[in-house]
C-alpha cells in the first residue's frame, strides 16, 4: 500500500505539553497523534482524535525536551491511510519569583532564579482594572517600566525558548509601586532666603527636604504637616540644590525631585559715574556682585540702562543737566535692594557759535560766546596734514599761527569740575592758497607764452594773467601749466599766476614777471630775380629785430641776414630749374617771429644736356633732346644764311620743316619754365645732306648697256645710281666728283627697272630719301631696245 503524506506543524508548546496541527485527510475517520524521543520507538505520549479534528494536544511531556510528533490518519476500519511528522520542543520549566520590589513610582523590579533551557523570560503584570502588561527580559533582575505610581500589581513570570515556546506562569506575587515625587516651586524673596513650596502627594505621610551648596549639606528637614518651607541665612547670589521625596504609610520613600535656586544678589555698595561722548551719555561703572546676571541703573530724570557686564550708559544726556543715580543687581531670582543715591552735577554745554578771522597773513583768531558753569576753555586745532595744536584760555578767544594752503578743523570745549562739555560745532577754515614757486615763462610761438610752475598747496585752480597797457589775457586751469595765446607780437606783458580755491578764494598777493612776446611777422612786398641774384623787399612793425630772408628750393637753401627791410640773395648755388619759396623771419631777444607768407619763385630752367638732329627727308629733319630740369616747353631753331627753320613743343623732340639740302645750320634752343622763365641754349652746328639730283634719265646703249644721266647739284658730291628690277640689280657711279652719268652693262631687256640716283655722304652713306623713277626696257632682236619712262615716286 502506498503511503500518502499529510502536513504537520507545532501550534503551541508549554513546559509539559505540545499542541499539534495537521492538514485534513479526506476519508479519515480518526487521527492518532504520538510523541517519541528522536531516533527511538518509545512512545512518550499519545492521543486519538476524531475525523473532523485538525488540532490536538499531547500532555505529560518532559520540560525542555525535543520530541518527534507523528500524526496518522485512520479509516473506519482502523487502518492507516496517511501520515506526517514534525519535531517539536517543550517549553522550559516554570521559573520562580524570588523578590519583587518597587523603587520608582513607575516601575517594579523582579528577581528570579533562571531555569535550564530558558532563552528569555516574560514578566506579566496585572493592574487592578484587569489589564495586562508583558515585558520580555533576558536575565535577572528585570524591571518593568510604564506603571502607575502607588498602584498594586499582580506579577508573574514565564520562561521561553526559540523552539518550545513559553512555560506556564510562575506563582504570582503582589507589589505596590512607590509614591511619585513632589513637584517643587522655589523662589528667593531676598538675598539670604529661599522659599520652597509643593502640591500635596496623595497617600504621603511625610516629606523630606535636603538642601546642599557646592555638594555640602546645608540643611535636611522632615515635614509632616505642611507643603512649604523657608530657608534663611543663605549667602547672596549663591546657587542651592534642593531635593525632596514623600514617604508612604509603609515607610517607603517615593521618587525624588530636585531643583536649583539662586538667591538674589547683594545690594550694590559702590559705583562710579563718568561722561561718555558717542553718543553723549552718563556712563555708570560698578564692581561685579556675586550671582548677579544683570545690573540696572536708574536716574532721577527717568533714564534707565541695563547690562550684564560692568557698565552701562544712561542716554540721552544733555549738557547742563544734573541728576541722582541708583544701581540694582539682579538674577533669575529677582532684583537686589537698590544702592545708595549718587549725585551727578552735570557738564557744561559747548561754546556756540564759533567765529574765525584772519587779521593778517599766517595769524588766525578764534572767538566764541561765554558758557555758564564753564571754568576754562580748550581750543582744538587740527591741520589737514595731521598736525594738532591746543590753546587753553579762560577768555573767549584764542590766537594761533595758520599757514597758507591748509584747512584747519577747529572745535572749542568748555570744562568744569565734572569734565569736558560735549563736542561743539566743528568749524573748517581754509587759508588762502600759497603762491606758486618755480614760475617759468617761455615763448612757445611769437604770440603765445607758456607758463609753468610747481603746484601750490591749497590751490584748486590757477588764474594766469598776461597784462599790457591795452588788454588782459586770462587762462584758468587746474594743471600747473598754462599757454597764453593770441597775444600781441613784439609787446611786453606782465604775467602773474594767481592760485585759487573754492573755499578761501584767490591769493592776489603773488608776484608777477615781465616777459616780451616774439617779433611780428614780416610781410614780403616784392621779389625780383636778376643775373643770379634774388632781391627781397619787406615791411615790418617790429621796433627792434634782425631779419633773415631765405630762398628755400628743392635743391638747397640760401639766405641773407640784415637789420634793414631788404636784402639780396645770391642764387649761384641753386641748381637751374629749381622750385623755390622766398620767406622772411624776424628775430629778437624774445625769440623768433612767424615766417612771412611765402612767395614762390622759379629759377631759369636748365638746358637739355644732349641734342641730336636727324634728317628725315630732303627738306625735313627730326630734332630730339634729353629732358631738362624745370623746362616746360622748348623752342628749337635751325639757322643758316640760306634760311631759318624752327619748332616749338612740350615734348623732347620735334620735326623741323623747310630745311634746305646741302646747307650748314647753327642749332639753338629756348627752354621755357611753366612761369615763362627762359634759358638760351646753343649746340653744335648741323649740315643737311647733298641735294638729290634732278633730270634723271635712262638711255639704251649698244651691247645691252644702259646710260643713267642726271643733273648734278654740286661739283663736290659723289653720286651713285641703282638700277634694279625683276631681271636683275645693277649699280654704277661716276668716276669723278660732280659727275652726272654712268653706265650699267649686261642689262636684260624685257623688264621694268627702278632707277635711283643718290648723293653719297662724306661718311660713305647713301642719302636714303631721293625719288625713284620707273622705266620699261623693251627688247629688239634680243638686245636692249626702246626705253619708256613710266613715272616716278618717292623712296619707300
Amino acid at each position: 500500500m502506498a503511503w500518502r503524506n499529510i502536513s504537520v506543524s507545532v501550534f503551541y508548546s508549554t513546559s509539559r505539553s505540545i499542541m499539534v496541527r495537521w492538514s485534513r485527510f479526506e476519508g479519515a475517520s480518526s487521527y492518532m497523534v504520538t510523541a517519541t524521543l528522536p531516533n527511538t520507538v518509545i512512545t512518550s505520549a499519545f492521543a486519538q482524535f476524531g475525523g473532523n479534528t485538525v488540532l490536538g494536544s499531547l500532555n505529560g511531556l518532559t520540560t525542555n525536551t525535543l520530541y518527534t510528533l507523528r500524526v496518522v490518519a485512520l479509516n473506519s476500519s482502523g487502518n492507516e491511510e496517511a501520515q506526517g511528522q514534525v519535531d517539536g520542543r517543550t517549553a522550559p520549566d516554570v521559573p520562580t519569583i524570588e523578590l519583587a520590589t518597587s523603587k520608582q513610582s513607575d516601575s517594579i523590579t523582579v528577581e528570579f532564579q533562571e531555569v535550564t533551557g530558558g532563552a528569555s523570560y516574560l514578566v506579566r503584570t496585572e493592574s487592578p482594572d484587569g489589564s495586562f502588561l508583558q515585558t520580555a527580559v533576558s536575565t535577572s533582575p528585570a524591571t518593568v517600566q510604564g506603571l502607575q505610581p502607588y498602584t498594586e500589581y499582580i506579577v508573574s513570570l514565564l520562561s521561553l525558548n526559540s523552539l518550545g515556546g513559553q512555560s506556564q506562569p510562575s506563582l504570582p506575587v503582589t507589589v505596590r509601586t512607590v509614591l511619585p515625587a513632589p513637584v517643587l516651586n522655589t523662589s528667593s524673596p531676598s538675598s539670604d532666603t529661599i522659599e520652597v513650596e509643593w502640591d500635596p502627594v496623595d497617600n504621603a505621610v511625610q516629606y523630606t527636604l535636603t538642601i546642599t551648596l557646592d555638594s555640602a549639606l546645608v540643611e535636611e528637614v522632615n515635614i509632616t504637616s505642611s507643603t512649604a518651607h523657608t530657608l534663611s541665612g543663605l549667602a547672596p547670589g549663591s546657587i542651592h540644590h534642593i531635593q525632596a521625596y514623600a514617604w508612604d504609610a509603609q515607610g517607603r520613600p517615593g521618587d525624588s525631585s530636585s531643583v536649583t535656586q539662586i538667591t538674589r544678589p547683594a545690594q550694590p555698595v559702590d559705583f562710579q559715574l563718568s561722561v561718555g561722548w558717542d553718543p553723549l551719555s552718563l556712563v555708570v561703572t560698578w564692581a561685579e556682585t556675586q550671582g548677579a546676571t544683570e545690573y540696572t541703573a536708574l536716574s532721577s530724570t527717568g533714564l534707565e540702562c541695563s547690562s550684564a557686564g560692568s557698565s552701562c550708559s544712561l542716554t540721552p544726556l544733555y549738557c547742563g543737566e544734573s541728576m541722582t543715580v541708583t544701581l540694582t543687581a539682579s538674577n533669575q531670582a529677582g532684583p537686589s535692594l537698590p544702592s545708595q543715591l549718587k549725585h551727578f552735577a552735570g557738564i557744561p554745554c559747548p561754546p556756540s557759535p564759533i567765529w574765525l578771522t584772519e587779521p593778517e597773513p599766517e595769524r588766525c583768531l578764534v572767538a566764541w560766546d561765554a558758557v555758564d558753569t564753564a571754568d576754562y576753555y580748550v581750543t582744538f586745532l587740527k591741520r589737514a596734514d595731521g598736525i594738532e595744536t591746543l590753546c587753553n584760555s579762560t577768555e573767549t578767544s584764542c590766537n594761533y599761527t595758520c599757514l597758507c594752503g591748509y584747512t584747519y578743523v577747529i572745535s572749542v570745549h568748555a570744562y568744569n569740575e565734572v569734565g569736558s562739555s560735549p563736542p561743539g560745532p566743528l568749524v573748517n577754515y581754509t587759508t588762502l592758497p600759497c603762491c606758486p614757486s618755480d614760475v617759468s615763462i617761455s615763448l612757445m610761438s611769437p604770440e603765445t607764452l607758456e607758463i609753468t610752475w610747481s603746484p601750490a598747496r591749497g590751490a584748486i585752480i590757477y588764474e594766469t594773467r598776461a597784462m599790457d597797457p591795452g588788454e588782459v589775457i586770462v587762462c584758468n586751469d587746474t594743471a600747473p601749466v598754462c599757454a597764453l595765446s593770441d597775444l600781441n607780437c613784439n609787446s611786453q606783458y606782465r604775467v602773474a599766476v594767481i592760485p585759487c580755491s573754492d573755499i578761501s578764494g584767490c591769493n592776489q598777493n603773488c608776484p608777477s614777471q615781465v616777459h616780451e612776446t616774439g617779433p611780428c611777422m614780416p610781410t614780403i612786398e616784392t621779389v625780383s630775380q636778376t643775373n643770379g641774384t634774388v632781391r627781397v623787399v619787406w615791411r615790418s612793425e617790429n621796433h627792434a629785430a634782425n631779419f633773415t630772408a631765405s630762398l628755400v628750393c628743392d635743391t638747397g637753401t640760401v639766405s641773407c641776414d640784415t637789420e634793414e627791410n631788404s636784402c639780396e640773395i645770391s642764387a649761384d648755388q641753386i641748381v637751374c630749374g629749381s622750385d623755390c619759396d622766398v620767406s622772411v623771419i624776424a628775430t629778437s631777444g624774445a625769440g623768433a617771429s612767424f615766417p612771412s607768407y611765402v612767395v614762390p619763385l622759379e629759377t631759369d630752367p636748365c638746358c637739355p644736356a644732349e641734342l641730336t638732329v636727324t634728317q628725315v627727308t630732303q627738306a625735313m629733319s627730326n630734332v630730339s633732346w634729353s629732358p631738362a630740369r624745370g623746362a616746360h616747353t622748348f623752342h628749337t631753331s635751325l639757322t643758316s644764311p640760306r634760311g631759318h627753320a624752327s619748332c616749338t613743343t612740350a615734348d623732347t623732340h620735334c620735326i623741323v620743316g623747310c630745311v634746305t639740302c646741302g646747307t650748314s645750320y647753327s642749332v639753338s634752343m629756348e627752354a621755357r619754365s611753366r612761369t615763362g622763365r627762359q634759358a638760351q641754349c646753343s649746340y653744335s652746328g648741323f649740315s643737311t645732306s647733298a641735294c638729290c639730283p634732278t633730270g634723271v634719265r635712262l638711255y639704251s646703249m649698244a651691247n645691252n648697256t644702259l646710260l643713267v644721266y642726271w643733273r648734278s647739284t654740286s661739283a663736290m658730291v659723289q653720286y651713285t645710281a641703282e638700277v634694279y628690277g625683276s631681271q636683275g640689280n645693277h649699280t654704277c657711279s661716276p668716276t669723278v666728283l660732280g659727275g652726272n652719268s654712268c653706265d650699267v652693262a649686261d642689262v636684260t631687256c624685257g623688264g621694268i627697272y627702278t632707277v635711283i640716283v643718290s648723293p653719297i655722304n662724306p661718311d660713305g652713306t647713301v642719302v636714303p630719301f631721293c625719288p625713284l623713277r620707273l622705266y620699261s626696257v623693251s627688247c629688239s632682236g634680243g638686245y636692249v631696245g626702246t626705253i619708256v619712262y613710266r613715272g616716278k615716286r618717292s623712296v619707300d
